[in-house]
């Protein structure tokens, strides 16, 4: 594992702690303010480049 896949897996542990999670709250994307939407996609890429690109998400 490399240096900035840690980096971003801290990154991605620290946005779970802070930040809200609008899964659980229900929150629909239409309805959803600018500021929610830009939380919803900083969290989108941070979990993207905290996943290992070798690794399967989902394997069958």
């Amino acid at each position: 594992m490399g240096l900035k896949t840690t980096f971003f897996k801290g990154l991605s542990k620290l946005n779970k702690l802070i930040l809200p999670n609008y899964t659980k709250k229900g929150l629909e994307l239409e309805k959803a303010s600018k500021f929610q939407l830009a939380i919803i996609g900083w969290k989108a890429w941070v979990t993207k480049h905290a996943v290992n690109p070798n690794q399967k998400l989902l394997e069958n």
